[in-house]
């Protein structure tokens, strides 16, 4: 059958009935929701409804991930705070965490809020997104469970970590950089699995020192089971820079433990001493800078605009059709998906009706007409 098109409001309802049937407050569901169905909105399918399913309603049925969420403010000042998130709804965290470093930014000029013991929040881009939306430059990052090598190593020692900065310009979309430190991330190879391609060359080592090709599901596996790891930005060793994605990984690594005495490294793999499942105890940071409290946020999006232009203006690779900015090709398909929908493959089909017949919802899907 392929990719079938399910309408937003259709794929939003019933996401958000999901949650509620698994214990999630409603205010919360719609959270959680929109931040997965902006994942889709922007083209990036490994974070959307790709994950709906094995990443959240799975782990709070094992247990592993708590429906309702406590948000605990275990210190604050005017500009900064510490929550513990308790394992509860990674998105409810990461947006209650955004929201409070922009209102700390909009009184003091800028806020930042750090983040222990929460779970996976989601696409990163979600929460500097909501920064500019209010006039601030936003920036995120998570850790995340350990499947990424150091330079000339071969163990996964640290997430994929996305470092993602969002910056406020006059044109149609705001500047938004999203990317994880590695090459690839752990939901691209899942989502190559999904859709029976192989995994990229040169983006994951084995242990011993040799790159991973082929099916992107045995590669998988060998990521989980510890004889595999993903590749820092730069790719395998020094020779294109592979230094250099260590380093900013490690940055988020950092910033996502330190301050706010959070678990790192291998304490992310989800696993206790006997390899049952446990949460994972994940660490974010949240930071906002208010333009209004520097020259305006006018001046800031008018010269933000100016940068990116001049940039995309400069002369082009033979060939090349175009010079892109960071975000613009998400805005492209939304524009194209905006008055039609999501594409769900066979594959996360199969998975929303198990989820409606588990908990007895009443939705007819399109694939299923």
């Amino acid at each position: 059958m392929g990719k079938v098109i399910l309408d937003w409001d259709t794929a939003r309802n019933f996401m958000e009935d999901a949650f509620k049937g698994v214990g999630v407050p409603a205010d919360d569901a719609k959270i959680v929701v929109d931040v997965l169905l902006e994942s889709d909105k922007r083209g990036i399918e490994s974070h959307g409804c790709n994950r709906f399913k094995p990443i959240y309603i799975d782990r709070i049925n094992d247990g592993i991930q708590n429906p309702v969420t406590n948000f605990e403010i275990i210190k604050e000042t005017e500009c900064t705070a510490v929550v513990d998130g308790h394992d509860g709804m990674g998105q409810v965290i990461g947006y209650k965490s955004m929201q409070m470093a922009i209102d700390k930014a909009k009184k003091y000029g800028m806020g930042m809020v750090v983040v222990r013991n929460s779970c996976h929040y989601g696409i990163a881009g979600y929460y500097p997104t909501m920064a500019c939306k209010q006039g601030c430059i936003g920036i995120t990052g998570t850790n995340a469970r350990p499947s990424v090598a150091p330079t000339f190593g071969v163990e996964g020692m640290f997430g994929t970590n996305p470092l993602t900065i969002g910056i406020p310009t006059d044109e149609d979309f705001d500047f938004i950089i999203d990317c994880a430190t590695s090459i690839t991330q752990n939901g691209k190879i899942e989502y190559y699995a999904r859709i029976g391609e192989d995994v990229h060359p040169g983006t994951i080592i084995d242990i011993d020192g040799n790159p991973v090709e082929g099916d992107a599901g045995v590669a998988l596996k060998k990521i989980r089971n510890g004889t595999a790891a993903l590749a820092t930005l730069g790719g395998i060793g020094e020779a294109l820079g592979g230094y250099k994605g260590y380093g900013y990984a490690m940055v988020v690594e950092l910033l996502s433990s330190v301050l706010q005495d959070g678990l790192y490294g291998k304490d992310l793999d989800g696993k206790d001493e006997n390899g049952n499942k446990r949460p994972y105890h994940l660490g974010h940071f949240f930071i906002a800078i208010d333009t209004n409290h520097f020259l305006g946020e006018d001046l800031c999006r008018k010269k933000a605009g100016e940068i990116i232009r001049s940039v995309r203006a400069s002369k082009k690779q033979p060939g090349a059709e175009r010079i892109w900015s960071a975000n613009e090709k998400e805005w492209n398909v939304w524009l194209q998906r905006k008055d039609s929908g999501v594409p769900i493959n066979e594959s996360v089909q199969g998975e929303m009706s198990k989820v409606r017949d588990d908990l007895k919802l009443d939705y007819v899907f399109p694939w299923e007409k």
